[in-house]
């Protein structure tokens, strides 16, 4: 019976939502390196095919640093942040769009300064007492 209801669903998918106590910019960072080095890789190869997937795992990855960016955004930041350290809403700005650069180019200056952005907030991430509670992969 819930098969029929459910039927025509469309899957979604989401970070937990729950407020799950996980969180970390090195995601957001691990996929752009990804990127970066993907646009390395291309231009390393003379492989059109190899070109074209890697293309398509470029702009894969560079949409994963954009969820990961609006999940820190939405759900670990909070309005105290914010105003603690106003730049924020630019960095996450920068990054989400900064995403969207990578995606469209094949310049690896373009993933670079995307992750000089990942950088700088990952650095405010670990100022706060949220982030040393609730981070992964604390810097060394």
């Amino acid at each position: 019976m819930l098969h029929r209801i459910f039927s025509n669903a469309t899957e979604a998918h989401a970070h937990c939502d729950l407020y799950c106590g996980v969180y970390d910019p090195a995601q957001a960072k691990i996929e752009a390196l990804s990127c970066l080095k993907t646009i390395q890789k291309y231009h390393d190869s003379d492989d059109d095919h190899f070109k074209a997937r890697a293309v398509i795992i470029k702009e894969r990855q560079a949409e994963e640093v954009k969820h990961h960016l609006m999940v820190l955004w939405a759900d670990f930041f909070t309005k105290d942040h914010f105003e603690q350290f106003p730049n924020l809403h630019q960095l996450f700005w920068d990054g989400v769009h900064g995403a969207g650069d990578v995606k469209k180019s094949l310049d690896p200056a373009v993933a670079e300064k995307l992750l000089a952005t990942i950088d700088e907030i990952a650095d405010i991430f670990w100022q706060t007492d949220k982030g040393k509670q609730m981070g992964v992969y604390p810097p060394a």
